[in-house]
């Protein structure tokens, strides 16, 4: 028989490559640390939100600060544009200046031929050729037509510019004052109106002030009336009372003043405090025997209660001489249970003892190694 390559079944490849696929997809799943754990971080969650918060809080810091130096860098380009502009115009008027200083037509080396000045000739005829050389031609043939008249209508024609231009200075600084002037008069007209406010405003103060001071004095007058309406009301109160208190009960010392009868009023005490004078010597002798048998009351009660305290001693000496008793016997009995105990743990410590060296020496004597331990959890299954 010949050897024949058969078709591998690409259904069962298929299955093989689904299910390592899954394992895979199994494996990472499990053994990731962060989807295994239960629970939530809240600290490192807190951590990373407070985090986020401050990175946000910067960058809002860093857009205002980029802001407000964007908008100092315009007003730099501004005012340096600004004062750019302003060197450029000076510059230009300087030009001006010194062109029409230094610069100016009639000064030139054309100025006799262009202005007909120092006798210049205005034909070409009437300088010798002998006159001129070869590098001294200025006049050729053909040139100077009309050149009078060309000459003189620009000269009108600057002359018409220039007084255009005079005239269109004038106004601009006629303009110029006039604003001034009306911007003077709107000055002067609100410091005027400003003088005229402060008047008023102290006008104002002034009448308030005045009002015022009248309304004070006016509180002032009445608060007077009414303190010395008060006076007078009290010192004739203080005469009535003087008064009642020459002709009352109280100084006359009338004994009779102090009684007061049951019968007239029941409820109130029957001497009457205000107008009593003394104690008759009946009284006096009533309330020295009254006391005295008050003294012998109380040294009996002195002495019932003296009887009482030491049976109560007694009987608490005895009570503690006998709960002493019941502590030692307790004492004896922990001693002899605690003696016991320890006999007890002491066999159960030998017996421990034996049974870790039958443990170490005898059972376990043949230990792991560490290809033992990483043979574990290498699989999801």
């Amino acid at each position: 028989m010949y050897k024949v390559d058969l078709p591998v079944d690409e259904s069962v490849r298929q299955a093989v490559e689904r299910r390592r696929a899954a394992e895979a997809e199994r494996k990472s799943r499990i053994f990731n640390t962060r989807t295994r754990v239960i629970g939530v971080d809240l600290r490192a969650l807190h951590k990373q939100q407070g985090d986020k918060q401050e990175r946000k809080e910067m960058e809002k810091q860093r857009d205002v600060s980029y802001d407000l130096l964007r908008l100092s860098l315009d007003e730099m380009a501004m005012h340096q544009k600004k004062e750019e502009d302003e060197v450029r115009g000076e510059l230009a008027r300087d030009l001006v200046q010194f062109r029409a200083i230094h610069q100016r037509a009639e000064d030139s080396r054309d100025a006799d031929i262009n202005y007909d000045r120092k006798g210049a000739p205005t034909t070409c005829e009437s300088v010798p050729d002998s006159a001129l050389g070869p590098a001294s031609m200025q006049v050729f043939l053909g040139e100077g037509i009309k050149e009078d008249e060309k000459k003189r209508s620009q000269m009108e024609l600057n002359e018409k510019n220039l007084r255009a231009q005079k005239e269109e200075r004038e106004q601009r600084v006629r303009e110029e004052k006039k604003r001034e002037l009306l911007t003077s008069r709107v000055l002067v007209e609100k410091d005027l109106r400003a003088v005229q406010l402060n008047a008023l405003e102290e006008e104002c103060k002034r009448e308030a002030q005045v009002a015022l001071s009248h309304y004070n004095q006016a509180q002032a007058e009445e608060r007077m009336e009414r303190e010395q309406q008060e006076r007078m009301r009290r010192e004739g109160e203080e005469l009535a009372e003087l008064r009642y208190m020459v002709t009352s009960d109280l100084l006359t010392e009338r004994p009779e003043a102090a009684a007061r009868t049951t019968e007239s009023s029941p409820n109130a005490p029957r001497v009457l405090t205000d107008r009593w004078k003394g104690m008759s010597p009946q009284q006096i002798s009533d309330i020295h025997r009254k006391r005295e048998e008050q003294c012998f009351e109380k040294e009996r009660l002195r002495e019932r209660e003296k009887r009482r305290e030491l049976a109560w001693d007694y009987h608490l000496t005895e009570q503690s001489r006998q709960q002493e008793r019941d502590e030692r016997k307790d004492m004896e009995l922990q001693r002899e249970r605690r003696i016991q105990l320890d006999k007890y743990n002491q066999q159960l410590a030998r017996e421990q003892q034996a049974h870790q060296q039958f443990l170490d020496k005898q059972l376990y004597t043949n230990r792991p190694s560490v290809q033992y331990f990483t043979q574990f959890s290498t699989s999801s299954r």
